[in-house]
């Protein structure tokens, strides 16, 4: 999880570009072949939009959250909401993160609504039968989205989904981390949010151990992917029933299947066991740039 600030942004944001493999109803589909996948890795580069995705009768529907939290976010969340009953509704998250401050708040009016938080990627295909909506196991939540996530009442991360948390940072400072200068004021808002961000986590259920791992992860390192043990530990997974978080009233699940994969049991943080193990390739944290062809603006505060 890394904050990044920029000289201009009064907050942070946690950011990580990742790439994005869609499952699909008897098939995977990567980014390399797919131009479906490439216009949701797109979407996640943009700032955060909100979508109702009706299901019945298998379900009750979700409410998908897609990109960067900006300064935005919050005022257009409550948009959405409006004239929408979202008490104990399903948010289903596929995000690299944005702006730390930003993003606590939401996930404060996310818990206050009692909600339900999943990651995933929300597809849609066209069946003879009309368009068919069904939620992609594997997706990313990384930076600011896991403390997003923890604003749900109850917590679902499919096994092939990837949660990746790294340190907060400067903004305007964190593709070139080592060489640049930092201020006391610089390291005074560090701090601050720091703070922040710990009280939040606190009071969503979160553990000492999340902070742990992110705050653990420089900005000039790849994003640390949680195992299934540290998303155990830290809280942030809090079932492992993919009904608990789509109630039905059938059987029918809006999961699209996937492969599992193999969970890797233990913790692989440097901080935690005094060792790492690889996970693959992440990308390192970002500053979110302006979106072309969008009204939305970038974060208006630092970013994770």
């Amino acid at each position: 999880m890394s904050f990044v600030t920029s000289l201009k942004f009064r907050g942070w944001a946690l950011l990580g570009a990742a790439a994005l493999c869609l499952a699909l109803p008897g098939a995977i589909t990567t980014l390399g072949n797919s131009a479906h996948a490439g216009g949701a890795l797109e979407e996640r580069k943009r700032p955060m939009h909100f979508k109702w995705n009706a299901c019945q009768p298998d379900c009750r529907g979700w409410v998908s959250a897609v990109g960067i939290v900006t300064s935005d976010s919050p005022r257009e969340f409550e948009e959405f909401a409006r004239g929408r009953d979202l008490a104990g509704a399903t948010i289903v998250l596929d995000s690299s993160g944005g702006s730390v401050n930003d993003s606590i708040t939401l996930g404060r009016r996310f818990r206050g609504l009692g909600v339900l938080t999943a990651v995933g990627a929300t597809v849609r295909t066209q069946t003879p039968r009309g368009e068919r909506v069904s939620v992609a196991p594997e997706a990313y939540c990384e930076s600011m989205c896991v403390f997003l996530l923890l604003g749900g009442k109850t917590r679902y991360v499919p096994p092939v989904a990837h949660v990746r948390v790294h340190q907060i940072w400067m903004g305007d400072r964190a593709d070139d981390a080592k060489a640049s200068s930092y201020s006391a004021q610089d390291l005074m808002i560090v701090q601050r949010d720091i703070g922040r961000l710990t009280k939040y986590a606190f009071e969503m259920g979160g553990t000492g151990d999340l902070l742990s791992l992110a705050l653990s992860v420089p900005p000039w390192e790849d994003l640390h992917e949680l195992s299934r043990t540290e998303l155990r530990v830290t809280n942030v997974v809090t079932t492992e029933i993919a009904a608990d978080v789509f109630p039905q009233d059938n059987a029918g699940v809006p999961m699209a299947e996937a492969k599992p994969a193999k969970p890797q049991d233990r913790f692989v943080s440097s901080a935690m066991e005094g060792e790492a193990q690889p996970q693959g390739k992440s990308t390192k944290t970002a500053e979110a740039a302006v979106p072309t062809g969008g009204t939305a603006t970038a974060p208006a505060q630092p970013q994770k």
